[in-house]
């Protein structure tokens, strides 16, 4: 079956974001195939309930608009073109900012990814094999270049496109060492470190893979981060 696609009215009329139904279940998350590193460690058994995360990344046409709405500043595309690439050079604050905004503009609760939601999908489920990008796309198309535009590479069974390598992606969750608990909650407070999840067109094809953590300041922003969206249903 073709998968379940939300997609909320903003307050003007115009259509939001794209979001895929996700059901919920259990998976292994962590580096089962012991290949990673420690911060992969330990693999654990995590339960995660029905959501829906957007189908692709947050794209400057969709940013754009929430910057217009709120006078908010527009952030550099670094000339490769805005419209449907990945909005980049956000802040962990500017992403959040958005999903409270999109919230009051739907009626509907937006946030960001949980670590747990984001190994789920890139998982595909209860899969427990560590899923990663395709060698021989990545290297052909975009690495070491720029962003591609959002959907220029096949979907995951969820139907989800660029989980892998082409911008970085910020969840709501602190940076641990180990897992000890954060990667499954929303964060509350300003951590030192959000962690990122995804690997981007700037970086080593092995973090492109569905268990690699990277940690950032949430005050820092970057041409190879980007972030997508959850909804609660």
């Amino acid at each position: 079956m073709p998968p379940e696609i939300i997609q909320d009215k903003l307050k003007n009329g115009d259509l939001a974001i794209k979001m895929v139904v996700i059901p919920g279940g259990e998976f292994l998350m962590g580096d089962t195939e012991r290949k990673g590193f420690e911060n992969e460690q330990p693999v654990h058994l995590v339960s995660v309930d029905d959501f829906a995360i957007s189908k692709f990344p947050v794209t400057f046409a969709e940013y754009d608009k929430f910057a217009e709405a709120t006078r908010r500043y527009k952030p550099n595309d670094e000339g490769w073109g805005r419209g449907n690439r990945p909005v980049i050079n956000v802040t962990w604050h500017d992403a959040m900012a958005y999903t409270r905004w999109l919230s009051k503009q739907t009626k509907h609760t937006y946030g960001l990814a949980t670590e747990a939601q984001w190994e789920y999908v890139a998982k595909q489920g209860n899969t427990n094999v560590d899923l990663g990008l395709n060698c021989s796309d990545y290297e052909s198309s975009w690495k070491g270049k720029q962003t591609s535009p959002v959907g220029s590479f096949k979907p995951n069974a969820f139907g989800l496109f660029d989980l892998f390598g082409n911008v970085w992606e910020w969840t709501c969750s602190a940076y641990e060492d180990r897992y000890n608990g954060a990667e499954q909650r929303f964060v509350t407070t300003y951590p030192k470190s959000i962690v990122l999840r995804g690997g981007s067109w700037r970086h080593l094809v092995a973090w492109a893979k569905s268990t690699f953590r990277y940690r950032y300041q949430p005050t820092s922003s970057s041409n190879f981060i980007g972030f997508r969206v959850v909804r609660i249903i």
